[in-house]
């Protein structure tokens, strides 16, 4: 009974040491915020089907990329397509800084706050994962809200 009990307390403890070291060696994300600066540099429509807005209906740009002071630090070009309408276009862009690039991609909403995958990057963003929210903040920016690991 006492080899079996003792097994047992074995068997706990190698569990909760490995469910710690999975969980105690990720670091806590990074946190970065940029601002796409669509005020000037506006997505360029391209209508593909019906005319005006409708599913398959694409959107290109090359906007700057701001800090939280608004102050350039980049570019964020890429490209989307319609998928609903009067609610999203699914997409994929790449965050160009100095030192490297974020690329992402995902479903954009056209109001509130979108939940969109890092799925990957150069330079120093080389290994890159996690998660953008972005939010348009209906003034032609988007604060992006980057919370990312480097693998």
């Amino acid at each position: 009974m006492e080899i079996k009990l003792l097994n047992l307390l074995k068997i706990t403890l190698l569990i909760s040491v490995t469910l710690c070291f999975i969980a105690c060696s990720k670091n806590s994300a990074s946190t970065l915020i940029t601002i796409a600066d669509a005020r000037e540099h506006k997505a360029q429509f391209i209508d593909t089907g019906i005319s005006g807005d409708s599913v398959g209906d694409i959107l290109t740009f090359d906007q700057p990329l701001l800090d939280e002071n608004m102050k350039p630090i980049g570019t964020n070009s890429g490209s989307c397509i319609r998928t609903q309408l009067k609610h999203s276009f699914q997409c994929q862009w790449t965050l160009q800084f100095k030192n490297g690039s974020v690329q992402v991609a995902g479903r954009e909403l056209e109001q509130g706050t979108s939940n969109i995958s890092i799925i990957g990057g150069t330079g120093i963003y080389a290994g890159i994962v996690g998660e953008m929210q972005s939010h348009n903040n209906n003034d032609g920016t988007f604060t992006q809200n980057l919370s990312y690991w480097i693998q």
